[in-house]
């Protein structure tokens, strides 16, 4: 490969990445004006996240930017090494202890952070999505993920990311009814807008008919 060549390719992944690190900001943004929309009723109503309310997910979703490296394996060793008991211990702790409005400025004020779990940045990008869909699903808000963020994240979507996330689609097609999406193979065949599809790939349940 000459240098040409390389020096072309390092481009354009340097775009990509520019670019979702693009939108990866622009969610926060979003999400933390919608946030700051909501009642107070709102903001103790349940969740797609299992056991969290709309603040425990706000506080979720901002410990990456809130928690140094040190501090959060501190607190993973306090819950003996389970990353599941230590999330949902802070969640709950820290959406007690910061205001809705502090929750919101979380996400606003840390848009350009540059916080990603295992994955990198699309997994950074499915996070602040899939998160906010979990909060804004259920309250019927009928808020829109811009297409391009629909398609990167959908973009992801393999046989190890569902076994990731706990989602049994096994023999099951996923079919968009808004863009020109799908994925598997089988005898069953779901056909939804991208956003519904895209939370049943990160293992999410979805009470409405098919």
């Amino acid at each position: 490969m000459d240098t040409t060549t390389a020096g072309t390719r390092a481009d354009a992944r340097a775009r990509i990445r520019a670019r979702i690190r693009a939108e990866i900001a622009a969610e926060r943004r979003e999400l933390a004006d919608v946030l700051d929309g909501l009642t107070d009723e709102q903001w103790d109503a349940p969740t797609l996240c299992d056991g969290w309310r709309v603040r425990e997910v706000a506080g979720h979703m901002s410990m990456g930017f809130r928690y140094s490296l040190g501090r959060t394996a501190l607190e993973l060793a306090r819950a003996r090494g389970n990353l599941h008991r230590m999330t949902d211990r802070l969640a709950r702790r820290d959406s007690a202890a910061l205001t809705p409005r502090e929750l919101a400025a979380a996400l606003r004020d840390n848009a350009h952070h540059p916080w990603k779990p295992p994955g990198g940045l699309t997994a950074a990008l499915g996070h602040d999505v899939v998160h906010g869909l979990d909060i804004t699903v259920p309250l019927g808000l009928g808020r829109r993920v811009p297409e391009e963020r629909l398609r990167i994240l959908l973009g992801t979507v393999t046989p190890r990311s569902l076994r990731f996330f706990g989602a049994d689609l096994d023999g099951t097609v996923l079919r968009a009814t808004d863009l020109d999406w799908s994925y598997g193979t089988g005898s069953r065949v779901v056909s939804r807008p991208a956003r519904e599809l895209l939370l049943l790939a990160f293992g999410r349940t979805l009470h409405r008919p098919e």
